[in-house]
C-alpha cells in the first residue's frame, strides 16, 4: 500500500529531476505540465546571444533559437535565468514557450525612448557587488537597491576586495555607512583574492537563483569563479589611476554551485536607470516614509510645505541631508520614467511644475516688493 501523498510524491519527482540543481521545483514542474503534453523539453536559459540562447535540459545543454517568442515588448524577450519551453530535437531547435516569471530585475534602457531592459528573471537574491578600492558611491548603491527590490528579490550587498583596507576601524565606518544606506540589506566584506568572508556568502547563495551585479572593475568575476571553486569567468585587472575595471564578461552567464544555489554573472553595468520602481525606491528610504506619516499633509514634497517631519529631522540631524537628496533625486528620475507611458501621471506632474513655478515667481515678486 502506498501511503505517499501526490504532493510528496510530486516533490520527490522534482528533487531528483535532472534540472533540480539549477532551481526546478514542483511549481516549475506543475507549469510545464501543458508543455509536457505536447512533448516539449523543459529547460532554463544559461546564456542569451543574438537571437539564439543556450538552454540546460535533461538531456544536457542545447541551442536553440528564440524566434518563435520575440514579441515587439522588449519586456517579454527570453533572457538568462527564464525557464523554456524547447524542441525535443530537431537542427535547428527552438524555443517555443516561457514559463511565468516568478521575479524580473529590470532597468530602463539608455535610449530616450521608455523601454525596460530584463538583465536576469527569476532570481532569489541580487547580490550587488562593490569595491573597497574606490570610494565608495553611496547614491549608486540606493540606485540599485531599489532595482532590487522592485524586482521582487532579497538585496545583498558585498564588498570586495576587502583585503585593501587593512585597517579594522576604517573597514567599520565603511560598513556603517553602506548600512545607513541599505536599511534590511545584508553587507558583507569578502576578499575573494584570500577566502575571507566567502562562507558567509556561500551560505546566503547556497539556495536559490542570484544574480551577481555591479560596475566593471567591482570584482564580480573573480566573486563568481571564488563561488564556484573554479575559473569558469575571466578575469582582468583594474585600472590603477582609478580603480575601474574593463568589461570581462560581455553577456550574462548562469552557474550551477557547488554548494548549492545558482549564480547568474553580468557584465558591468555603466548605467543604473529606474524602471518603474516606486515601490523599490520606497524600500530603500524606508525611514523617509515612515517620516513622512507625520507630516502635516500626506502629499507632502518635504520642500516647503508646513510641519513637514521629513525636513524637521534633517534640522535636527535625524536624517542625513545626502539620504533626503537622493530620495527626491529617484523619486523625480522614477516619475519621469513612469510619465512616459502614463498620460495621467504626465498631466499629473504638469500640473506640479505649474504650480512650482506660480510658487517661484510669486517669491520673487514678494522679494521685489511689490506686494
Amino acid at each position: 500500500m502506498n501511503l505517499s501523498s501526490p504532493s510528496a510524491s510530486s516533490a520527490s519527482s522534482a528533487s531528483s529531476h535532472p534540472l533540480a540543481p539549477y532551481g526546478w521545483d514542483e511549481g516549475w514542474e506543475a507549469e510545464f505540465a501543458p508543455h509536457a503534453e505536447q512533448g516539449l523539453l523543459p529547460g532554463r536559459v544559461v546564456r542569451v546571444d543574438r537571437g539564439q540562447c543556450d538552454v540546460v535540459t535533461p538531456v544536457g545543454i542545447v541551442r536553440a533559437d528564440t524566434e518563435f517568442v520575440v514579441p515587439r515588448d522588449p519586456m517579454k524577450v527570453v533572457c538568462t535565468g527564464d525557464w523554456v519551453a524547447v524542441d525535443a530535437d530537431g537542427d535547428p531547435r527552438y524555443v517555443r514557450a516561457y514559463l511565468p516569471r516568478r521575479t524580473a530585475f529590470v532597468r530602463s534602457t539608455s535610449s530616450k525612448r521608455s523601454d525596460g531592459q530584463i538583465l536576469a528573471a527569476n532570481v532569489d537574491h541580487a547580490v550587488v557587488a562593490l569595491s573597497l578600492a574606490v570610494d565608495l558611491d553611496l547614491g549608486r548603491i540606493e540606485r540599485f537597491l531599489a532595482l532590487a527590490w522592485e524586482s521582487g528579490a532579497q538585496p545583498v550587498v558585498v564588498l570586495t576586495k576587502a583585503d585593501l583596507v587593512p585597517d579594522p576601524v576604517t573597514l567599520a565606518h565603511l560598513v556603517q555607512d553602506v548600512e545607513t544606506s541599505a536599511p534590511g540589506v545584508p553587507v558583507l566584506t569578502v576578499s575573494a583574492l584570500h577566502g575571507e568572508g566567502l562562507d558567509v556568502l556561500v551560505a546566503l547563495v547556497g539556495s536559490g537563483t542570484s544574480v551577481l551585479l555591479g560596475q566593471s572593475g567591482a570584482g564580480k568575476s573573480t566573486l563568481a569563479n571564488a563561488l564556484v571553486g573554479a575559473d569558469v569567468m575571466d578575469v582582468q585587472a583594474a585600472r590603477d589611476v582609478d580603480g575601474k575595471g574593463r568589461h570581462t564578461t560581455t553577456t550574462r552567464n548562469l552557474l550551477a554551485l557547488p554548494s548549492g544555489g545558482v549564480l547568474i554573472d553580468t557584465p558591468g553595468l555603466r548605467g543604473v536607470g529606474l524602471y518603474d520602481a516606486e515601490a523599490g525606491v520606497g524600500q530603500v528610504f524606508a525611514e523617509i516614509a515612515e517620516l513622512a506619516k507625520r507630516c502635516r499633509f500626506h502629499d507632502c514634497a518635504h520642500e516647503s510645505e508646513p510641519d513637514c517631519a521629513v525636513r524637521s529631522a534633517v534640522e535636527n540631524g535625524e536624517l542625513a541631508v545626502r539620504r533626503l537628496d537622493s530620495y527626491r533625486k529617484l523619486v523625480r528620475e522614477n516619475q519621469r520614467i513612469v510619465a512616459k507611458t502614463d498620460a495621467r501621471i504626465r498631466a499629473e506632474l504638469r500640473r506640479d511644475w505649474k504650480r512650482k513655478g506660480a510658487e517661484g515667481r510669486a517669491a520673487m515678486e514678494f522679494k521685489r516688493g511689490r506686494f
